[in-house]
C-alpha cells in the first residue's frame, strides 16, 4: 500500500488553474441558476380544486417561521462558511474548490428538480382556502364545482406550489452536503469508537429537519411535501458529494494525515511536471493500477484529496 503525503496548494497559487479545468462545470452551474429563475417566474399547473376538497385546505394563512430569504443562508452561506474555515486550516485549494462546487450543484440541482415538480403538480397548500377566498366568501363553478378564486393573483399562484417543499429540499441539499463533508473531514467512520463525532455530523441534519417541520407548523405544506423534499435534497446532496470525494466510510481514504492509494474508487488532483492534471479514477480496474503507480517513476507528483 503506497502512502503519499498530502500537498498544500492555495487559491492564490492554483485557484485559477483548478477553476479553468472545471470551466464547463461552472458554466452548467450558471445555466442551472437561470433555469431555477425561470421555473419560479412561470405559472404552475392550476389543479382542479373542488368544493369537497376544500375541507382539508382551510388551515389558517400564516407567515413563515423560516422566511424565504433565510433558505439560501441556511443551505448555502452556512455550509460555505464551514468550508472556508476548513480551507484556512488546511490550505487545500482542491478540497475547497470541489466542496464549493459540489455544494452549489447540490442546491441548484435540487432547486431545479423541486420547482419543476412544483410547477408540474400544482398541489394546493393546506391554507389554499384563504388564498383563494381572502374574505371567506366561497365561489364555485356551477357545473364543475371548481373554485373561482378572487384573491391576489401572486398569493393564489404560490398556493399551487405545495409539493414538494422547497424549504425542506434546499435545507437537506445544503446541510446534507455539509454533513457528508464533515463526516469525511473528521473521519467519523475511522472505527476508533469516537461516537461523539456523529453528533457533529447530525447537527446539520437536525437543522434541516427543523426547517422542514416548520413548514408543516406554518400550514404551508402537507407532511408528504416536506418528507418528499427532504428525501430529494439529501439524495442529490449524497450524489454530488460522491462525485468529488471518496465515501467517508472508506477507512483507506485517510489515516494519520496520509493518503492511502487503494480500493477501487478515488478522485485526486495530481501535480505532475509543474502542470495540473486532473485524474479521475472511477472504478479503475485492478489491472490498470500498476500502470498508474508506474507514473511515479517518471516524475515527482503530489496527490491531494
Amino acid at each position: 500500500m503506497a502512502d503519499i503525503q498530502l500537498g498544500t496548494h492555495t487559491i492564490k497559487s492554483y485557484g485559477i488553474k483548478v477553476a479553468r479545468f472545471h470551466m464547463y462545470d461552472w458554466i452548467i452551474l450558471l445555466l442551472l441558476g437561470v433555469i431555477e429563475i425561470i421555473l419560479n417566474v412561470i405559472d404552475p399547473f392550476y389543479r382542479f380544486v373542488g368544493k369537497d376538497m376544500m375541507i382539508d385546505l382551510k388551515y389558517p394563512l400564516k407567515s413563515n417561521t423560516v422566511p424565504f430569504w433565510a433558505v439560501p443562508v441556511i443551505g448555502i452561506v452556512l455550509p460555505c462558511a464551514v468550508i472556508i474555515g476548513i480551507y484556512f486550516k488546511r490550505r487545500d485549494v482542491y478540497d475547497f474548490h470541489h466542496a464549493i462546487l459540489g455544494l452549489l450543484y447540490s442546491v441548484l440541482v435540487t432547486g431545479v428538480i423541486t420547482d419543476a415538480i412544483k410547477d408540474a403538480v400544482g398541489r394546493p397548500r393546506p391554507d389554499f382556502f384563504w388564498r383563494c377566498f381572502p374574505d371567506g366568501q366561497e365561489v364555485y363553478d356551477n357545473v364543475t364545482t371548481n373554485v373561482i378564486c378572487h384573491g391576489e393573483k401572486s398569493v393564489i399562484k404560490e398556493g399551487h406550489k405545495s409539493f414538494p417543499s422547497g424549504h425542506s429540499s434546499w435545507s437537506f441539499a445544503g446541510l446534507g452536503f455539509l454533513a457528508w463533508y464533515l463526516s469525511g473531514k473528521i473521519q467519523v467512520f475511522d472505527r476508533r469508537g469516537h461516537i461523539a463525532k456523529l453528533c457533529i455530523v447530525f447537527l446539520p441534519l437536525l437543522g434541516a429537519s427543523l426547517v422542514a417541520i416548520s413548514r408543516v407548523d406554518d400550514y404551508w405544506h402537507h407532511w408528504q411535501d416536506v418528507f418528499a423534499g427532504g428525501i430529494l435534497g439529501f439524495i442529490v446532496a449524497s450524489v454530488c458529494y460522491l462525485q468529488f470525494f471518496p465515501p467517508p466510510y472508506d477507512v483507506d481514504v485517510q489515516v494519520g494525515g496520509l493518503l492511502h492509494i487503494s480500493g477501487c474508487w478515488r478522485r485526486h488532483a495530481i501535480l505532475f511536471r509543474g502542470r495540473l492534471i486532473q485524474i479521475l479514477l472511477l472504478h479503475v480496474p485492478q489491472r490498470l493500477k500498476p500502470f498508474m503507480f508506474n507514473l511515479s517513476n517518471m516524475s515527482r507528483f503530489t496527490f491531494v484529496t
